[in-house]
């Protein structure tokens, strides 16, 4: 499946709790950022990494803008990177994201934001964004310059995937399970067996 939409990748963290980079970190004998990047191309999407120096593969990385930092800013500076087209944004810690779900929600287009929900909470981290979420990122910044992604969701019209919706194409909710710890990635590997 081709799309127009860019697979933008978070790299910005700390990895502070994993105690190195976590795009570099090996899962299954490749490093974690290439199982993200590998299911957006999967995904028929092009891609690039945001706010991290750490260069993943051959993919084009994108600083964050000036001043700011964290997925907020790795989100403004993929949506201007992008040329209007819709983003995808996954986070380098997300090794299990689903080829399938990123087309599922590229295809449920209906909003500024195509967001799951998973026990009531958006996984802002796995999400669709456009550009129309540009000038309300541009406001919640300009006051709070460490703004979150869910602070951003009071001023954007977004569509939530509730769990019954995303359990009918096939997701049990790997796509969005955050790789934080040792003790993740150990989960992950028995997962995979």
């Amino acid at each position: 499946m081709e799309s127009n939409a860019l697979g933008a990748i978070l790299t910005g963290g700390q990895s502070t709790r994993m105690g190195e980079d976590k795009a570099l970190v090996r899962l299954a004998g490749k490093p974690m950022g290439l199982w993200v990047a590998d299911a957006l191309e999967a995904a028929g999407l092009e891609v690039a990494t945001f706010g991290g120096y750490q260069r993943i593969g051959d993919y084009e990385t994108i600083a964050d803008p000036s001043g700011m930092s964290g997925p907020l800013a790795g989100l403004l500076a993929a949506l201007e990177f992008s040329e209007r087209r819709p983003v995808f944004i996954a986070a380098v810690d997300q090794p299990l994201l689903q080829p399938h779900t990123v087309q599922a929600l590229l295809s449920s287009w209906t909003h500024d934001a195509v967001i799951p929900l998973d026990e009531d909470k958006p996984q802002v981290t796995c999400a669709v964004y456009r550009a129309s979420c540009l000038p309300a990122i541009r406001q919640v910044t300009s006051v709070n310059p460490d703004a979150s992604m869910r602070d951003l969701l009071e001023y954007i019209s977004a569509r939530f995937v509730e769990p019954d919706e995303w359990a009918e194409w096939g997701e049990d909710g790997r796509s969005w399970r955050s790789v934080d710890t040792p003790e993740d990635l150990a989960a992950v590997h028995e997962l995979l067996g």
